[in-house]
């Protein structure tokens, strides 16, 4: 018995060059040990995969360093190819069904992760700003659900009002050193 060549559907390798026109809208926990679900919020502009990630893997690597992995969920972006480069290094984008939703996985060189709560491009500002705020404060153990709900302030491990910020996500992309 012979096996066919294998032809993947995939689209090729996609480079990002472009430059972003909008501040990233990123909040990170501070660096330190984390307990939680997540280890920070972003809240991309688009469902374009390919397009979204060059700007989060250059500030992430920042903390990280070179980033060759990401995996997300499939249900919460368009079509991706399986791999782009940024900033020169080739990134690996895996799709799964299984995966978390609403949640993106950033995978280092020496498998250090960061689990970051991916707040939906149509979201509200007021409710995105909230749950972002939310999912970055240290002690903050919500789950995925609670930090999105725009009612989850009541069961919620964290006083966002308390904390002492009044930024908007985009002004800053605090927690990265």
């Amino acid at each position: 018995m012979t096996s066919a060549p294998h032809h993947s559907m995939a689209p090729p390798a996609v480079t990002a060059n472009e430059q972003p026109r909008y501040s990233l809208r990123l909040r990170l926990r501070p660096k330190a040990l984390t307990t939680g679900y997540v280890d920070g919020a972003w809240w991309p502009r688009s469902r374009d995969l390919a397009a979204e990630l060059p700007a989060l893997l250059a500030v992430l690597a920042v903390r990280l360093g070179e980033i060759p992995r990401v995996s997300y969920n499939l249900t919460e972006w368009d079509s991706a190819p399986r791999q782009i480069a940024a900033a020169g290094v080739r990134v690996r984008l895996s799709g799964f069904w299984s995966r978390p939703p609403h949640t993106v996985d950033v995978v280092a060189w020496d498998r250090r992760r960061l689990t970051l709560l991916l707040v939906s491009p149509d979201t509200e500002p007021s409710a995105a700003h909230h749950s972002m705020m939310r999912a970055a404060q240290r002690e903050n153990t919500d789950t995925v659900e609670v930090l999105l709900r725009g009612d989850g302030a009541r069961e919620s491990t964290v006083d966002v009002v308390g904390a002492g910020s009044n930024c908007i996500p985009e002004q800053t992309f605090q927690g990265v050193r």
